[in-house]
């Protein structure tokens, strides 16, 4: 119930930002609506099912190119048919890729998608004539719902009705989740992380339940990308970068990958502190790199990990003092 009501809060609070905050602070949390999604499927894998994707930025490279695809060559206005295009697609690629890399664990299961991440951005990069090589695809402003907004410049679209469209995305996925790693899918996903050979003797279908684990991640991590993309107007070969799958795994670490809102804190920590560093000073990367090695070093569960870390260094020093003296 406590849980609930947090959520409730924090879900308020966020859908009340945009009559509070200025328009820029509005559409930096639209970026973490999308981390957000994508970084659920992630989790899925990493912190539930023991596999960690270093290409799973692949998945939301195709959903912002699905974007892209869905506004120019097939004029398709609707955001809810980018989303579906993207979904499509990314099942579509996801299927060969995990009916492999679900046969492996550790780190032969990330070599492996690293690998085909890497095949997919250099698709996305020599074969200009289809997705734009280094210049990446346009991705149009979209109606949501069927409806235009007309009356409302790009802004106004972005912080008011675009913005109230992906928070309700986001809850409704993360909902979702929630749902889908307290099913008995979950626990199988997590028996199968703990002893596959067990998990296997009792009955698990360890290969089939990572694979269907895998393609629930791409789908989420393509529904992520679609959103990325509709406020950058643009679907870069960059989000395919495994650079950017490394950071996908560090924002994970960062909020904590044994808790299920452990990537939601992560993608905001990371989208809004690289953004204020930015801002101070130009060398805001190696700044960055060592705010976040430290809170990882100091805090190894995450900042969802944080308050027992707490507890357990204050625990002995106050049982001192209740201590009564002899």
């Amino acid at each position: 119930m406590r849980r609930i009501a947090i959520a409730l809060v924090i879900l308020v609070a966020l859908a009340a930002a945009p009559l509070l905050l200025d328009e820029y602070r509005t559409t930096l949390l639209l970026p973490v609506f999308g981390y957000s999604v994508a970084l659920l499927g992630v989790n899925l894998l990493f912190g539930y099912g023991g596999l960690v994707s270093f290409g799973h930025a692949m998945f939301l490279a195709i959903g912002a190119y699905a974007a892209g695809v869905a506004t120019t060559a097939l004029e398709l206005e609707s955001f809810e048919a980018m989303l579906a295009l993207g979904v499509a697609a990314a099942l579509l690629v996801a299927i060969p890729v995990g009916l492999l890399c679900a046969r492996y664990t550790k780190i032969f299961f990330g070599m492996l998608t690293l690998a085909f991440g890497m095949l997919f951005h250099s698709f996305l990069f020599k074969f200009y004539d289809l997705t734009g090589g280094d210049q990446g695809m346009r991705v149009r402003r979209p109606t949501l719902f069927g409806l235009e907004f007309e009356d409302l410049d790009k802004t106004g679209f972005l912080v008011g009705p675009f913005y109230w469209y992906c928070l309700a995305l986001t809850a409704l996925l993360t909902l979702l989740m929630w749902r889908l790693v307290h099913s008995p899918f979950g626990l199988a996903l997590r028996a199968q992380r703990d002893n596959p050979r067990k998990a296997e003797y009792l009955g698990v279908e360890v290969g089939r339940t990572r694979f269907v684990a895998f393609l629930v991640s791409a789908a989420y991590g393509a529904i992520g990308g679609a959103m990325l993309a509709v406020p950058t107007g643009l679907a870069d070969p960059e989000l395919a970068y495994w650079t950017h799958s490394g950071t996908l795994i560090f924002m994970t670490l960062l909020g904590g990958f044994a808790h299920f809102a452990g990537p939601l804190l992560g993608a905001s920590t990371y989208v809004l502190l690289q953004d204020s560093l930015m801002s101070w000073t130009p060398y805001w990367r190696l700044v960055l790199g060592a705010v976040l090695a430290l809170i990882v070093l100091g805090c190894p569960q995450g900042l969802m990990g944080l308050p027992a870390l707490l507890r357990a260094r204050l625990r002995p020093a106050l049982v001192a003092r209740t201590a009564p003296a002899e």
